[in-house]
């Protein structure tokens, strides 16, 4: 089968969805491809910084997501035993936008899809794997996809790679990727319910541990989010041992949380994050880009996912609105040039940060309380909680490349 669009974007997270929700309350014929059928599977990253909500209020899904079931977290916190060693309250930055938000992401990703779908011209594709990339003239002219039952040809003037870490479109396009392992982990996750008198903090805390950390994230809906830091390549070794180890090293280091550790019976119940960074050498190639996580991989620390991967939606935007008008594709090397200062910043950011936290040495592990005691009355300290909770300040939806009416979805059927 085969079909046409000005833009084909590949990938359903919320890099692709909301680009394509930018190119569509723009006039533009859009084409989703995922290769999931269903939103419903386990999602790590699901906190929002107010960078990230602030994106979405813009384009007029926040309120919509928020309200198939969200939870507002106040603070971060960094603790070791019963010491809070750094806070960052979320109430002092200026409202609306001044808490962590704890969304499921498939509510996000629902909400934006629904938006996308009352446009006449926006196509979606799930449970569809890309195959292949179609060239013509030297340059990426749309792909080609097989599902269950049937194979595709997507013919666009724009491919977009918005398909994650390990981006198959990436690959296809031979487009290298420099995967940089500075982090010495890898993270353990598992969501538990919240039971009896355990009152979780509204807050997602980073624990310091005598071996790795554990994050603690309160979820929605009556969960407890943990992550429990293990050495790289170290989980064959931990499943020789089963799950108990896990329980004990959380017990030891939150007595509060002991009594969720029961529901815990399992490996099966956790999922392994391999953490790593990186960036593609580049992110654009003749008629096909590069974004999110595809383009620039991050750590958990920070959360920054979202927030980097929704700003970078909106910084691409324009440009694709510029080249679809002139038909002149160079302009989308803008995006790259833009945007990697900032990513660079970021990744060196979250580099210090992890080599902070996760360090086994004496030095750092004695200096370590010291320096995050230290921090919050140094000048910088809310320049970096600001980036960390912002990203980008400059970055703004361009509302004005809009078709009018387009928040209703006009070209939609109702």
């Amino acid at each position: 089968m085969e079909t046409t669009c000005e833009v084909c974007v590949v990938g359903a997270g919320p890099a692709g969805l909301t680009l394509a929700l930018l190119l569509a309350r723009s006039g533009v014929s859009v084409t989703v491809v995922e290769k999931a059928t269903t939103f419903d599977r386990e999602y790590r990253g699901e906190i929002l910084q107010p960078g990230g909500q602030a994106v979405l209020d813009a384009l007029g899904v926040l309120a919509g997501a928020r309200a198939r079931g969200s939870l507002e977290l106040t603070h971060f916190q960094l603790v070791d035993g019963d010491r809070v060693l750094m806070r960052v309250d979320y109430e002092a930055f200026p409202p609306p936008y001044n808490i962590l938000l704890n969304l499921p992401q498939r509510h996000l990703l629902t909400e934006l899809l629904e938006h996308c779908q009352r446009f006449e011209r926006f196509g979606y594709l799930p449970g569809n794997k890309v195959t292949g990339l179609v060239w013509e003239d030297g340059r990426v002219a749309g792909i080609t996809t097989v599902g269950r039952n049937e194979k595709w040809t997507i013919r666009s003037r724009i491919v977009v790679g918005a398909d994650g870490r390990y981006s198959k479109v990436r690959r296809l396009a031979g487009l290298p990727f420099d995967r940089m392992d500075t982090y010495e982990h890898d993270l353990l996750w598992f969501r538990l319910p919240v039971q009896g008198r355990v009152q979780p903090e509204d807050a997602v805390q980073i624990v310091l541990t005598d071996q790795q950390p554990i994050v603690v994230v309160r979820g929605y809906g009556d969960t407890v989010q943990f992550g429990c830091a293990l050495p790289h390549g170290g989980y064959p070794e931990l499943a020789k041992h089963g799950v108990e180890p896990v329980r004990e090293r959380i017990i030891r280091a939150l007595p509060a949380y002991a009594p969720l550790m029961e529901s815990l019976a399992s490996l099966h119940q956790t999922s392994l994050l391999d953490v790593f960074a990186g960036l593609a050498r580049r992110w654009v190639r003749d008629g096909l880009v590069l974004l999110g996580d595809a383009a620039h991989t991050h750590s958990p620390f920070g959360a920054q996912g979202i927030n980097l991967a929704l700003q970078d939606a909106v910084l691409l935007h324009p440009l694709i609105m510029r080249a679809l008008s002139t038909g002149d594709l160079s302009v989308l090397e803008q995006f790259p040039r833009r945007r990697l200062p900032g990513i660079r910043k970021t990744l060196r950011f979250q580099n210090t940060q992890a080599r902070m936290l996760m360090s086994k040495s004496p030095l750092v592990a004695f200096l370590r309380p010291r320096l995050a005691a230290l921090m919050p009355r140094t000048p910088a300290f809310p320049k970096i909680s600001a980036y960390i909770a912002y990203g980008d300040p400059e970055i703004k939806v361009r509302s004005d490349l809009f078709t009018p009416d387009s928040s209703e979805g006009v070209h939609a059927h109702h």
